[in-house]
């Protein structure tokens, strides 16, 4: 497998892509998990902590994480097996209004998040080069399994940033 190039995602999703510049995404997940692992449970003392008024907690932000691990790794399944119809998109807010993360602990929320990437590793790992290549519409863009992939590890590092520069 192969980075995606930019014509394979939409320029909102560079960010997230930009952060997961491996080739081999599967490998650099594998090797990201400990370290996910350990910076979320470094919060384990203060998970309800915001860095300011209004803002997500650290159990909402791992909360997020998983969701949007879900959310990618549909997409990616969804357009790997050549399903033309599109995809709708998802408001991380209006998502985390209806979304039970306070009343989690710190680890089961991890729990959730490496369940979801294990499940889509899975998926990512029997896919055929073909599959790897194909794109789909996903909030009314199109998108290609290998930058949805690159995304959900990209997504992770740009919260693991955020938590290291501003929760602490």
């Amino acid at each position: 497998m192969t980075r995606p190039l930019p014509g394979e995602y939409q320029p909102f999703y560079a960010r997230y892509v930009d952060l997961a510049p491996e080739d081999d995404v599967l490998a650099a997940m594998e090797t990201q998990a400990p370290l996910t692992r350990a910076q979320i449970l470094g919060f384990s003392d203060r998970p309800e902590h915001r860095y300011a008024p209004g803002k997500w907690s650290v159990k909402q932000t791992v909360g997020h994480m998983a969701d949007t691990e879900r959310v990618f790794g549909f997409r990616a399944l969804w357009f790997a097996r050549a399903d033309p119809a599109p995809l709708p998109g998802f408001e991380q807010n209006d998502w985390m209004r209806h979304s039970p993360f306070e009343d989690q602990t710190l680890a089961d929320l991890l729990d959730g998040f490496e369940a979801a990437r294990r499940s889509n590793m899975a998926v990512l790992r029997s896919l055929s080069p073909q599959a790897w290549a194909r794109s789909g519409v996903a909030s009314g863009h199109s998108i290609s399994v290998r930058a949805l992939a690159h995304g959900m590890l990209g997504h992770e590092r740009a919260h693991l940033q955020l938590l290291a520069e501003r929760y602490r």
